[in-house]
């Protein structure tokens, strides 16, 4: 800056506003600014000094505990990245996706991350990035949980399940759920009747209380059928297995919309529940669980921003649709 100062016969400071705060310079001295720096291969501050002045990078770090193409093929987190992204552009800030593999680098990963503030999406108890993030000091929102001592963005999903499971069991005698995995091995497996804590995902553990809390005022027992990711294929394969089990299921209450869809495919007959309430999910006419993933996705935002958290949860509600009014035993 010294070198183009002296070439353009201006001083370092107007230098430095030509490129920091132009509105402070003027037409005449910035022109000779440009012409001298182009002169001199001079390209301008960088941005991580510029960064480091400010004690701001200007971008919002997403913690995946997932691979990376999920961010862009899972419906449920597009939706939510997309709400992270608007308020990112309303606060002129970058979004920078941090991929966990479950290796020990994790850790180092998200400490080194250069970012103002952090998103974890839906993770495990045991997951130690978490630790990791809280480290950092920075501000930091965690979606679904697990709580570690910082805001948690969420519905009621214990309430939301007890609810939906209802309308789903309402005359079933052999309930049966298709469930996000229990754990971050995420091993697809079929369970009679588990208990909730058996899950380490907190969302995961609380939709299956309140499934539970469901099938026991129906006075049913209740099978589990875990799915290893959310997709429609995978729906389709594990209602298939459970119809052709020795006691296959009257009705199915499924995790998100993408299971729920596909098991409709494998047994229409059935009584089947989803949950957000996607654009597919209404064209199937799918009884499903509303909720904003993308105004969560946006309260996650701004918390990792700096801005203290929202005194109003979430909200969310049943959507009755024709896949319990007229399906069923």
């Amino acid at each position: 800056m010294t070198d183009v100062a002296r070439a353009a016969g201006v001083s370092v400071m107007t230098v430095s506003y030509t490129y920091s705060r132009p509105g402070r310079v003027s037409e005449q001295a910035a022109a000779k600014v440009r012409t001298a720096a182009a002169e001199l291969g001079y390209a301008g501050p960088h941005p991580t000094a510029r960064s480091l002045r400010r004690g701001r990078v200007g971008s919002v770090g997403v913690v995946l505990g997932e691979p990376l193409e999920y961010a862009f093929d899972d419906p449920q987190a597009a939706r939510f990245l997309a709400g992270v992204a608007a308020v990112c552009a309303t606060e002129r800030a970058g979004l920078t996706l941090v991929p966990i593999t479950g290796e020990a680098g994790d850790v180092d990963r998200v400490v080194e991350a250069v970012v103002d503030g952090f998103i974890v999406w839906t993770t495990a108890d045991d997951d130690p990035v978490l630790d990791a993030v809280v480290s950092t000091g920075r501000p930091a929102a965690v979606h679904g949980g697990p709580d570690r001592g910082l805001p948690v963005v969420t519905i009621d999903n214990r309430a939301a399940a007890a609810a939906v499971g209802a309308e789903a069991f309402a005359r079933a005698r052999r309930p049966a759920v298709i469930s996000f995995p229990l754990d971050r091995a995420r091993q697809s497996q079929v369970f009679p009747d588990p208990g909730p804590s058996t899950a380490t995902f907190p969302i995961t553990r609380e939709r299956l209380a309140g499934y539970r809390e469901a099938a026991r005022r129906a006075r049913t027992p209740l099978t589990v059928a875990v799915a290893e990711r959310n997709s429609g294929a995978e729906g389709a394969r594990l209602a298939a297995a459970l119809l052709g089990g020795a006691d296959p299921p009257d009705a199915i209450a499924a995790m998100s919309d993408e299971l729920a869809l596909g098991a409709l495919q494998a047994a229409p007959d059935l009584a089947i529940t989803g949950w957000d309430d996607s654009e597919a999910a209404e064209q199937a006419g799918l009884t499903t669980v509303w909720q904003s993933l993308h105004d969560q996705g946006a309260e996650c935002a701004r918390i990792a921003l700096g801005r203290p958290p929202s005194d109003d949860p979430p909200e969310w509600r049943i959507v009755h649709r024709e896949s319990t009014t007229r399906r069923g035993p």
